[in-house]
């Protein structure tokens, strides 16, 4: 028997689930399908970074997030087993009115995923486990997705979220380029130890033949993670023997002080870019459009950004009468966000980008993009443009981010008269000019940015038809 669902998310990671969650709040039938039997169990992608904060807030998973994770300790360095410096692995950086969320966030993976699990049980859809992808085939209509057990899927729209391995994208033969971003491998692994403070970050730098080795205290747990380099051409260990192996080697404590392993991994640092993220009704998503080196901690954050990108387009074209052409923003405006993070994440790991504002993707934007209209002439260089990401403020008391919040655009009127007339499921919040925006007109995108802006509502109502709004 063939299940028909409006969207078709293929993998459970934080790019599957957090689309899964938009697209539910919009009101939008959607599935999200994992090949494994339960979701990720690792601390990979721990680092939330302080744009993805935003969007948690608005997905509703904020709070959670906060409670449940906790900020980076300062790096203590260690030498002959004794402390002798510290590390700080991010430019110092503020909360301000612009931005409530001033710096990363660290949450184990598997942790973020279970708070996206129950916030998308909590609107009504669940993930079906087990359900591994065997072939697809679209046609003008849709797509049909078979797998290795269960029936088949019949999707108006399918988003493959399967990460860097991607089956559903290699079955659409589209191709990957990348490079080797570091020839050495790397070890990350979830382990108990004794005889570690849980107060820093333990840095253990190389010395003779061997590679680096920290030590992370994961927030909220009880658990450490633990990084380690090795020389090209070795095979890493990922027993418990052979963790504790790599420990003893590089550290003053002993084999013995780790005391269970939870999960563990290897991997080769990459960087790599889907040559498309679009192929008919089915879009490329996260690891599966873009493979990151991990030092930049921008992996797991890039992709939520996709999803949350896509997930207000395919709700406007399947509930809000907005055309299909809206959808070919997804490509144009992800693809080279994403190949410029690729840039700064492999800058971080190679020393040459520094972590701070680079890498919080708290100035990416859409200023080139087709949805950026600006009618405004003679703005000062550092003026806030359509394409920008809409700031925080609070306005006669209304706090930005709270009206903003939810599936819908939103119209400031800034110390300008509202326009007499108002798509109906466009709210207003007018007031005075607010440092950031300054005066006129902002037509916030569901996304959190600028899509349109004048001085005047002239062209505002054309803009609005052209994406079905009203």
């Amino acid at each position: 028997m063939t299940t028909h669902t409006d969207v078709l998310i293929v993998g459970a990671g934080p790019t599957g689930l957090a689309l899964g969650i938009d697209l539910a709040r919009r009101g939008v039938d959607a599935l999200v399908v994992e090949k494994a039997d339960a979701l990720f169990p690792g601390s990979r992608g721990k680092g939330i970074q302080p744009r993805t904060l935003e969007v948690f807030d608005d997905l509703g998973v904020i709070d959670a997030i906060l409670a449940q994770g906790g900020a980076y300790p300062v790096g203590a360095v260690w030498k002959d087993g004794r402390k002798v410096g510290e590390h700080r692995m991010f430019e110092p950086s503020e909360t301000d009115p612009d931005t409530p969320y001033g710096t990363p966030w660290m949450v184990p993976q598997w942790r973020t995923q279970e708070i996206l699990s129950a916030r998308l049980a909590e609107l009504g859809a669940t993930v079906a486990f087990g359900r591994e992808v065997t072939g697809l085939a679209q046609d003008r209509d849709g797509v049909t997705v078979e797998f290795a057990s269960g029936g088949p899927v019949r999707a108006r729209y399918v988003v493959a979220a399967d990460g860097g391995r991607s089956v559903v994208r290699r079955t659409l033969g589209i191709g990957m380029t990348g490079e080797t971003v570091d020839p050495n491998p790397m070890l990350v692994a979830d382990v108990r130890i004794t005889g570690l403070d849980r107060d820093n970050v333990h840095v253990f730098p190389p010395h003779g033949d061997t590679g680096f080795l920290a030590v992370f205290p994961l927030a909220g747990t009880e658990d450490f993670q633990v990084v380690a380099q090795f020389p090209e051409g070795t095979a890493v260990d990922l027993t418990l023997d052979g963790i504790r192996e790599t420990v003893a080697a590089r550290t003053h404590l002993a084999p013995e002080a780790v005391t269970e392993l939870r999960w563990a991994s290897d991997f080769r640092p990459r960087a790599a870019l889907a040559d498309r993220f679009r192929a008919g009704r089915v879009f490329l998503a996260g690891d599966a459009a873009h493979v990151h080196s991990p030092a930049g901690g921008q992996g797991l954050n890039t992709s939520v950004q996709d999803a949350y990108n896509l997930g207000w387009k395919l709700g406007a074209v399947l509930r809000e009468g907005a055309p299909e052409s809206l959808l070919d923003t997804y490509e144009e405006e992800r693809l080279p966000n994403a190949a410029d993070m690729l840039g700064v994440s492999t800058g971080v790991h190679r020393g040459e980008v520094r972590r701070g504002r680079a890498t919080q993707q708290l100035g990416l934007g859409y200023r080139n993009g087709s949805l950026s209209v600006d009618t405004r002439t003679g703005l000062p260089e550092d003026a806030l443009r359509a394409g920008d990401r809409a700031p925080d403020r609070t306005l006669d008391g209304v706090r930005l981010f709270d009206a903003f919040r939810g599936p819908h655009w939103t119209l400031l009127a800034l110390d300008t008269k509202p326009p007499a007339a108002v798509p109906a499921p466009v709210p207003v919040v007018a007031g005075p000019a607010v440092e950031t925006y300054g005066t006129g007109l902002f037509l916030i995108r569901p996304d959190g940015y600028v899509g349109w802006a004048g001085s005047t509502q002239d062209g505002l109502a054309r803009y609005a038809d052209r994406l079905g709004l009203g």
